[in-house]
């Protein structure tokens, strides 16, 4: 039946096009329920879909050997078809995306022609994923290489991954086994899914008109309803021997309820001199908020959680929504912690926490069950925590969210039971408990000592929220596995899609996201420098095409960051440095088995200062500089290499005069154990990338710090000048010519040779004022006349005594 492109479909040729489809198909295909026409644009959509979902399912209605085996790929669960006909492994463009592998995604240098199950269709091939962790079972775990192909099924597993290993297949009884790490077969089929093209989801208004037109051939009721979600994926024990352990340790995933009195860490709260008690309102709350307030009232009643009080104090509530859309209660304490004395306590630094994981292979997460109700207030500072509402005025027993210092005595309270166990097999951030080891079975033993630290001190843990046994897993924002650290597939997303910023507030809210994982972008001070510039008060924004190239680099280097390295201490290490005259760059690479891979980076702007050193001086300069950032990897450490391209460094200790600065550095570095190393420029390309960028040599050479009196003497001085007094002139116009010499904050500059110098009118007085700026604030020595106007040529455009 020929369909137009455009109008309406009127409703008896609706039926009939379905008609023909139920024949063709041998299923049953409903019609769109309306009683007017169809929109043939909304049709077309109709029976796309049933294409699809039919292409997916027609093997299943000719009694084909379809095969579905579920894998889980990070958090996510899926479903794979096995198929003898496929050399390769395909994954689709659309699962891809949804999987968040779009930064693992690499072009090949030779598409791949592929010919499809018709034998006829061919495609061409130029994107695939290597090495994905795909798990087929608990503790079975298989890298699986997928090529990138634009079909109807989320992934193909073809002979490519049925060859890799020994895999228990049989299509008689649809079943597949798959051997996990002890020999065992694990079944990983699961049954085909079903069709979804003659489910709909109606009204009963609408099933009974459908009845009343006799327009239903077939139909099966279902009535559904909405299941709570909970607030992240439960994750079940993957090992026999695990689920048997915590069987064992029932008492410690209990439900919370009271308080316990005796431990050593409870909450205390010190106001500052002459404070009185905040007054306020009560929030209006609509009716689903006061019905939920009561409930929650109600269940911390009942938990001796918090108790009816009289005190003075009394802060609002109010509802948030949660991300499955339930309300989560806040009290609003902001008054209350504006009179608190903060407190001083640490909270751990986070790549800290990150960057001593070398060599562990097996982790597990296990997370406190309302971790900050578990810690008690002392009894006479409880009334500074009362709360009102409509329902009455009440007090905290226990500590509640949302107080100043809150986290800092959480955090004492994880370090005091697990002091002798930090660092060596647990990490501890808040109530999130990170275990390690090497091995699975050192593993179950470092979980004992954890369950039983916690047993002792009757903190309580949720299991449906904890993670046991995975050799991959999110822990702080970063993704944690044996091999290294990589950054998580949604935030990679969200900076990805973030507008171009349209103020200051913008930026800052952009570099803070951003800046949370500069450590894995080379160069990253310095590609950001445009952006980071705009985030002061005293530059007007103006998003020019500097930030908007650093803005788009910025996003671009989030999608293809390499994962990070785990420091391991007992293996070879080298740092490879590299100065220019507009920063420093670094890279910490060790031998792992598998070769040399990065464990940091690092780069920073050069100090105006010591732009004008020598090469020697600079290169000394960015050693000195990553030894103070990570002197904690090599401070009394096995001897490291220290790789650079400036060959007479090699043998500065042997070197006869220096200045007192090159001896303070040698005085510092000579705590280290290390051998320097000379390598040719070209094969130093890490760290040269990181201490060369042209956008960043444009910004730091423009920076001229003048007080504001020899600031307008200057701009007096061109006006007056008759060398410059016209340029100047047309320079400051609405349209200034185009040239070498531009104006920046008042001063004439002339861009030559990659930076821009400052012209300086030939003014005695001036020139006077200018040299003792120079001298007294940049130089470390008195150099003499020469040196000293040879340095003044590295910023000015004229000399003091030409002429």
């Amino acid at each position: 039946m020929p369909l137009s492109s455009t109008g309406s479909l009127p409703k008896l040729h609706c039926n009939a096009l379905m008609a023909n489809l139920r024949s063709y198909l041998h299923a049953a295909v409903p019609a769109p329920l309306t009683d007017h026409g169809v929109a043939v644009v909304d049709l077309r959509c109709y029976l796309a879909k049933i294409d699809r979902e039919y292409t997916t399912q027609r093997y299943v209605e000719t009694d084909a050997p379809l095969l579905y085996i579920r894998i889980q790929i990070g958090k996510a669960t899926y479903s794979a078809l096995i198929d003898f006909g496929a050399s390769r492994n395909f994954m689709s463009q659309a699962f891809m995306a949804c999987a968040g592998l779009g930064p693992l995604v690499r072009r090949k240098t030779q598409p791949t022609q592929v010919t499809l199950a018709d034998g006829h269709t061919q495609k061409s091939i130029d994107g695939c994923v290597n090495g994905v962790p795909v798990y087929f079972a608990p503790l079975v775990c298989e890298p699986v290489s997928f090529d990138i192909l634009d079909n109807k099924f989320d992934m193909i597993l073809g002979m490519s991954w049925l060859r890799s290993a020994d895999h228990s297949i049989n299509f008689h009884n649809q079943t597949v086994h798959i051997r996990d790490r002890n020999g065992v077969l694990v079944p990983c089929t699961v049954a085909t899914p079903h069709s979804l093209i003659s489910c709909h989801v109606v009204s009963v208004a609408r099933i009974r008109d459908a009845i009343a037109r006799n327009d239903v051939e077939e139909m099966d009721v279902v009535f559904l309803h909405a299941l709570p979600s909970t607030d992240g994926p439960a994750a079940s024990p993957p090992d026999p021997c695990i689920t048997h352990l915590l069987d064992g340790y029932g008492d410690v995933f209990e439900v919370t309820t009271g308080t316990v009195p005796d431990r050593p860490i409870c909450h205390g709260i010190t106001l500052k001199a002459g404070v009185v008690p905040p007054r306020g309102f009560i929030y209006r709350m609509s009716k689903e908020e006061l019905e939920v307030l009561r409930a929650q009232l109600d269940d911390l009643l009942h938990k001796g959680w918090i108790h009816p009080s009289c005190s003075p104090y009394g802060a609002p509530v109010l509802f948030i929504r949660k991300k499955n859309k339930d309300l989560r209660l806040c009290i609003d304490f902001r008054k209350l912690n504006a009179q608190i004395v903060k407190n001083a306590g640490p909270l751990p630094r986070i790549d800290d926490l990150l960057e001593w994981l070398g060599g562990a292979t097996y982790f597990l997460k296990l997370d406190l069950k309302s971790g900050y109700h578990q810690i008690e207030i002392q009894p006479q500072d409880r009334y500074k925590t009362a709360f009102k509402t409509r329902y009455g005025h009440f007090e905290w027993v226990v500590m509640p969210f949302g107080l100043t210092n809150a986290p800092t005595t959480f955090q004492a309270a994880m370090t005091t039971e697990f002091r002798d166990l930090l660092d060596r097999t647990v990490r501890i951030y808040l109530d999130d408990i990170l275990v390690y080891s090497r091995t699975l079975d050192e593993l179950l033993v470092h979980l004992c000592a954890v369950l039983d630290r916690l047993r002792a001190a009757k903190y309580k843990a949720n299991r449906d929220k904890c993670e046991f046994a995975k050799q991959e897993l999110e822990y702080l924002g970063h993704y944690v596995t044996s091999k290294g650290i990589r950054l998580l597939a949604d935030k990679i997303q969200t900076i990805v899609d973030w507008s171009e910023p349209r103020c200051t507030t913008g930026v800052r809210s952009f570099m803070g996201l951003d800046g949370y994982y500069q450590r894995f972008v080379e160069s990253y001070s310095k590609v950001a420098a445009p952006l980071l510039r705009l985030q002061s008060p005293k530059v007007p924004f103006e998003f020019d095409e500097a930030a908007r190239g650093a803005f788009n680099t910025l996003k671009a280097a989030m999608q293809d960051v390499p994962a990070l390295r785990i420091y391991d201490p007992t293996l070879p290490t080298q740092v490879t440095t590299d100065a220019s005259g507009y920063g420093i760059g670094a890279v910490l690479e060790q031998c792992f088995p598998d070769g040399w891979h990065p464990v940091k980076n690092f780069s920073q702007k050069v100090p105006l200062v010591n732009s004008l050193d020598d090469a020697r001086k600079k290169e000394l300069l960015a050693f000195v500089t990553v030894l103070k950032r990570w002197h904690h990897f090599s401070l009394g450490r096995r001897r490291f290499k220290w790789n650079m391209d400036n060959n007479p460094l090699i043998y500065y200790k042997t070197q006869g005069t220096f200045t007192s600065t090159i001896g303070r550095w040698m005085y510092y570095i000579d705590q280290f154990d290390f051998d320097p190393c000379h390598i040719p420029g070209p094969a130093n390309r890490a760290a040269d990338t990181l201490s060369r960028r042209p956008n960043f040599c444009a910004l730091v050479t423009t920076t001229f710090q003048l007080d504001d009196d020899l600031q307008q003497h200057l701009v007096n001085g061109y006006k007056s000048d008759p060398t410059y007094s016209t340029l100047y002139a047309e320079l400051s116009s609405d349209h200034p010519p185009a040239g070498h010499y531009r104006i920046s904050d008042g001063f004439l500059l002339l861009h030559t040779r990659g930076k821009d110098l400052l012209v300086v009118p030939q003014d005695c007085i001036l020139w006077t004022h200018l040299l003792g700026e120079f001298h007294d604030a940049r130089l470390s020595a008195d150099l003499g006349v020469t040196r000293t106007l040879a340095r003044c040529r590295t910023f000015f455009r004229s000399s003091p005594l030409e002429d």
